[in-house]
């Protein structure tokens, strides 16, 4: 039992090396990772451009709205 459990990291080592040399050799699931990942940056720039150039206008705006929150109450 003590043996197996001294081999179960070079195996698990092995596993996941051969995992990721496939991963890497396989072009098919490659270009779904990599659009995947394009689209998850493109969505994050948006985002980032969008907070830049309206974030002041935004926070105006939010102020107009609790500054009339806070009159009619």
């Amino acid at each position: 039992m003590i043996k197996k459990l001294y081999g179960f990291p070079s195996v698990a080592y092995i596993y996941i090396c051969s995992f990721i040399r496939e991963l890497k050799e396989d072009e098919r699931g490659l270009s779904g990772v990599v659009v995947a990942v394009l689209l998850i940056l493109v969505a994050v720039l948006a985002i980032v451009l969008i907070w830049v150039f309206l974030g002041e206008w935004l926070e105006e705006l939010w102020d107009q709205i609790t500054g009339e929150a806070e009159r009619i109450i």
